[in-house]
């Protein structure tokens, strides 16, 4: 009655995908902030926080990963001794 967690892959398309994705996302930024008619200063200080900005995203994302991962395991633990108490339980044994 135990059933396997169904683990899902990502197929190589998807990753190419998001890798594509993030590429062009971020190279629009850029040429979009070095096309602004700003001066220098303000065009770093733009571009410092569109590092900052994707940085924190990447952290954040790690950060939700490693929950739903702990949180996986914690339920498997659950599982599992829930398991081996319903496995070790005999309703007909006489009550000591």
């Amino acid at each position: 009655m135990s059933e396997t967690p169904v683990k899902q892959q990502s197929t190589t398309a998807y990753y190419g995908q998001a890798v594509a994705s993030f590429a062009v996302a971020l190279g629009a930024t850029a040429v979009g902030i070095y096309s602004l008619d700003v001066s220098g200063w303000i065009r770093a200080f733009l571009a410092i926080s569109v590092l900052y900005l994707t940085t924190s995203a990447f952290t954040l994302a790690k950060v939700i990963r490693d929950r739903q991962e702990a949180d996986q395991i914690i339920s498997r633990v659950d599982q599992a001794r829930l398991e081996k108490i319903l496995a070790e339980h005999d309703p007909f044994k006489p009550a000591a």
